[in-house]
């Protein structure tokens, strides 16, 4: 203990000299080392841009779309790469203390950087989670105990490691952060089969309960061009697709691709129908299915978290009510052939996502949806001029989906929710103007949050009588 005074006064030093650069309480710093655990120190893991050489390799290394990875994009003051328990609980108590915000990473998949990017111009922090990642699966009682800065593929891993007949209802990308992916209901090719979730929480583990699955599985990629009657085809899948078998999953992946055709318009839609089905059959056996990671042959690439595309991407999203008829569908081909780059995914739902009730959980998108829809644009180019193009032509493709999709109120999906100015003021004015985002429960439940009233679970790892929220700082749509 002798030498915290003396880090106590470098680390004040160095912040004096460096206040030219960055904005924030020269007493932070010291206030992390006070309240992390003495027995393990908070110092190694804080990281500032003036005084860690490592700085932009940290916040670098987990930022997953090349769009905020740029010179102009605002920085955090600060990365607190938590090793401990209680390094989360110091960034809390502090962060709350000096009124700053505080941003919680996980694996860095947003797609609107809203975990490591703020646009409100007043500093704000950095709390990573990737070091918290232990994971312990236990097969008797068909549960796992996962730290939320493991990624999903650990968590499949580690299954696979104990059982060759269980897994975990998740997403397809491997590299996903669990804390993120939880909080943010993410969702996976057995969504029908285990639901969804969401957290209001910053959570340092989720006890997860894992589902039984064959030791052997169907896995099929079927796609077909206009020519090739994919109108039709696609229009009989919106008519079943949430009304299959829950063990059946058939994902449906639109893009424009090329024709071998001379005339003057060789663009046409091509329809991939994805699936997984969760049957013994005779055709061999795999351990996870992940769509663009396929052609994997060992499980030991789900411990690589490196991602296999890194690249510039914009995401949208819209709820599918009600079938879109093929005049609709002949519509929507023409508009995507215009525009060519954006892409169109449908997540079928029904299945366990329409057993569960839309109050029941913090995440609503239940009953009554027959699919989520992801609008997709990636581009390799850099610069404010083509993120902007390419960002129009998304937004023009969610335009021209207007009529075929949810309304009054228009649904989006949490991760790729559209937020307005207004919702964003009523919040803070419920929060009495608590930048950091530290709610009581009964002030979330008040103002009805999404029109929920949903059953909280105290993250008591806090050791604090409220819920913490993390809430983008901008209209993201």
């Amino acid at each position: 203990m002798s030498n915290i005074p003396t880090l106590f006064s470098i680390l004040v030093l160095l912040l004096s000299v460096s206040s030219c650069v960055v904005s924030f309480p020269e007493d932070f710093i010291p206030c992390l080392i006070s309240h992390a655990n003495a027995s393990h120190p908070i110092s190694s893991a804080i990281f500032v841009p003036t005084i860690n050489s490592s700085y932009s390799s940290v916040l670098q290394a987990y930022i997953r779309n090349l769009r905020f990875n740029t010179s102009t994009t605002p920085k955090p003051f600060l990365i607190v790469t938590a090793l401990h328990e209680s390094h989360v609980q110091a960034s809390v108590i502090c962060a709350q203390k000096h009124n700053l915000q505080m941003k919680i990473r996980s694996g860095g998949h947003d797609y609107e950087g809203v975990s490591y990017v703020s646009f409100t111009g007043v500093p704000f922090f950095v709390l990573d989670m990737f070091n918290l990642r232990s994971i312990h699966v236990d097969i008797n009682s068909e549960t796992a105990w996962v730290q939320t800065g493991a990624t999903l593929g650990e968590v499949y891993y580690r299954i696979a490691e104990k059982s060759n007949t269980h897994g975990f209802p998740a997403g397809v990308c491997p590299t996903v952060g669990v804390g993120g992916h939880f909080g943010g209901a993410g969702y996976g090719n057995m969504m029908r089969k285990g639901g969804g979730g969401a957290s209001f929480g910053v959570v340092l583990s989720y006890k997860i309960n894992l589902v039984r699955v064959p030791e052997t599985v169907t896995v099929f990629r079927v796609e077909r061009t206009l020519s090739q009657n994919a109108t039709d085809i696609v229009y009989h899948y919106l008519q079943v697709a949430d009304r299959l078998d829950e063990d059946l999953f058939i994902r449906l992946t639109l893009d424009v691709v090329e024709t071998n055709q001379t005339k003057d318009n060789n663009k046409t839609v091509r329809a991939a129908f994805i699936a997984i089905r969760l049957y013994r059959n005779e055709l061999g056996e795999i351990c996870a299915f992940l769509d663009q990671f396929s052609h994997w042959n060992t499980e030991d690439v789900l411990l690589s978290r490196t991602p296999q595309v890194l690249t510039h991407l914009k995401r949208k999203s819209d709820y599918l009510k009600k079938p879109i008829p093929k005049k609709g569908l002949e519509w929507i081909w023409k508009r995507m052939i215009e525009l060519e780059t954006p892409m169109l995914t449908f997540n079928p739902y029904g299945g366990k996502m329409a057993e569960i009730s839309s109050t029941s959980s913090p995440f609503p998108h239940r009953a009554g949806n027959l699919a989520k829809i992801q609008y997709a644009t990636n581009w390799d180019a850099s610069g404010a001029e083509a993120a902007e193009h390419y960002i129009d032509l998304t937004r023009k493709l969610h335009e021209y989906m207007t009529p075929f999709v949810s309304k009054n109120p228009r649904e989006a999906f949490l991760t790729t929710k559209i937020w307005t100015w207004e919702s964003i003021i009523m919040v803070r004015q419920a929060m009495r103007k608590e930048r950091f985002m530290g709610l009581s429960i009964s002030k979330l439940i008040s103002i009805g949050w999404w029109r929920l009233r949903p059953k909280l679970i105290l993250v008591t790892s806090l050791g604090m009588n409220k819920v913490f929220l993390r809430f983008p700082n901008r209209e993201t749509n």
